[in-house]
């Protein structure tokens, strides 16, 4: 099952399942971000090692860790050992062995792809906010909009930066283009506020985190295949292969 689902390249989510005296308990729940290098059998693969901003995180020889594999058929998640670990070509690895049978994860979350794009919005209308609430697609067209940066996007939302504020809480409408199977395709979508904060380093500039909303399945599946490959494009960029 591990050869057919796991792939070079997925994202993998790693977290620690030791009970180590000396360890707290924010190191236990620390989850820690890589993507799989190479899958050798059946119960072993090899895993980047983890990196902390510019520091290599050296996890032990023989710790035990959960896996949560971001896949193109969704969440997957195995408990695994690390039984070695080694540098190759100026590369990091750990070697791993499923202590576990690898299984679907039915998570309510979603990887986040850094990213650039640009994306109009505007809050939504009296009108449109009743329709949403009734689950109803209704949107007013040609009002004006408002300019802003995706800087990561997910199958459940997004965040954006703009010079202007939306309150929490608020409905807004976003539209932006995405490249899907080699085509442009415009997106109209509505999201809902969770949080708005002024970005520190840049007074007047603020970012928001977005939910979407009655979101069309096949659309979300869009934005989650485009998160794919794109990564595969940055994993291809990074190691020089065509595949």
């Amino acid at each position: 099952m591990l050869t057919s689902i796991i792939d070079a390249g997925q994202v993998v989510e790693i977290q620690s399942v030791n009970r180590i005296a000396e360890e707290s308990e924010e190191e236990r729940k620390k989850v820690y971000r890589s993507k799989v290098f190479d899958v050798l059998s059946e119960d072993q693969l090899e895993i980047l090692m983890p990196m902390e901003k510019t520091k290599l995180i050296l996890l032990p020889i023989e710790g035990n860790f959960n896996l949560c594999f971001y896949t193109e058929k969704g969440l997957y998640q195995c408990f695994a050992k690390v039984i070695d670990r080694y540098k190759s070509n100026n590369v990091y690895i750990l070697v791993m062995e499923l202590t576990s049978n690898l299984r679907k994860y039915q998570r309510r979350e979603y990887y986040r792809f850094s990213c650039a794009l640009e994306m109009q919005s505007r809050k939504l209308e009296l009108e449109e906010v009743i329709a949403v609430e009734k689950k109803k697609a209704m949107l007013v067209p040609g009002l004006p909009l408002k300019r802003s940066v995706i800087v990561d996007i997910s199958g459940g939302g997004l965040r954006f930066i703009a010079n202007y504020k939306y309150e929490p809480e608020s409905l807004i409408y976003c539209n932006y283009k995405l490249l899907v199977k080699g085509q442009e395709k415009e997106y109209h979508l509505v999201g809902k506020v969770l949080s708005v904060k002024e970005l520190e380093n840049r007074l007047g500039t603020y970012e928001h985190r977005v939910q979407y909303l009655n979101m069309d399945i096949d659309e979300r599946e869009e934005i989650i295949r485009y998160i794919f490959e794109e990564e595969r494009k940055q994993r291809h960029k990074e190691t020089g292969t065509k595949r």
